[in-house]
């Protein structure tokens, strides 16, 4: 039998569509992690832009809403008095290996209308049932972090619940999901929450601390890389894989199964 008949034959087909799919797959996972890289340069970027910014003070600057929302990471001071009758609790927080809560406390800022959240810190579970202990009442000067809400949790995380028949609101929550939040508190909060930061002058409960964020480019640009090698390797090695099986001769069976391949290709209405 001919090269060219074994080559058009249903299994060389399939195998070589085959090949071909397989290097398609690798090389868009290499696409793919190269845009992976631009998003993490351009967040590495908006991220040290703002943390490098000068301190915004919400009392005095004329924001918009919206502009909070692209300044996540960007250091915030604030002054204004607590509603602790709003507050709520966020679950599934550790600190130093202890299971607890963060306290999220509306923020009534002095001169204004809205509100903002404010997470205050880490509380430890089993002295989370007497929440006023942790009051502080009075005109306070909150300085932080702007930080971005959730409106869904990461992957594998558990969703808030809805509220049951004659609840009116939600005392602890699995995510900061201020659109939700919003919905419990009578009067407007803004887009954004605030993250206290540590104060050396203060070492009671909460716990303050903020986020560490990672500016690194990771490893999308050598994964990229990988997968364009795999690519490459498959297509290029694939023709001498080929050309060393057609150096091998067919014993008789394979020939005649060839045959009825390249004849139902042919004629597939009279083969069956």
């Amino acid at each position: 039998m001919s090269t060219l008949r074994r080559l058009l034959s249903l299994r060389w087909l399939l195998t070589s569509l085959l090949v071909l799919a397989a290097a398609g797959v690798m090389a868009r996972l290499g696409i793919w992690q190269l845009d992976r890289l631009e998003w993490r340069r351009a967040f590495n970027a908006r991220v040290s832009a703002q943390i490098n910014a000068p301190e915004l003070d919400l009392n005095q600057h004329r924001w918009k809403a919206d502009d909070l929302f692209d300044m996540e990471y960007r250091a915030v001071t604030v002054q204004g008095e607590y509603d602790f009758s709003q507050q709520v609790l966020l679950r599934n927080q550790a600190w130093e290996e202890r299971s607890g809560y963060r306290l999220l406390t509306p923020l009534r800022t002095a001169g204004g209308e809205a509100a903002v959240l404010v997470d205050r810190g880490w509380i430890p579970l089993e002295e989370a049932q007497d929440l006023s202990v942790y009051d502080e009442p009075g005109v306070v000067t909150v300085r932080g972090q702007i930080r971005r809400p959730q409106t869904r949790p990461d992957f594998g995380g558990v969703p808030d619940p809805t509220l049951a028949p004659g609840e009116t609101r939600l005392a602890a929550w699995n995510i900061i999901n201020l659109e939700r939040i919003q919905q419990q508190v009578p009067y407007e909060l803004l887009p954004v929450y605030i993250q206290q930061a540590p104060d050396p002058g203060w070492t009671a409960l909460p716990y303050r601390g903020l986020a560490e964020v990672e500016l690194t480019e990771g490893s999308h640009q050598s994964y990229a890389m990988q997968w364009f090698a795999f690519a490459g390797l498959l297509l290029a090695g694939y023709p001498f894989f080929v050309r060393q099986q057609l150096r091998q001769k067919p014993d008789r069976g394979a020939d005649v199964q060839a045959d009825v391949e390249q004849r139902w290709l042919e004629e597939p209405g009279r083969i069956g």
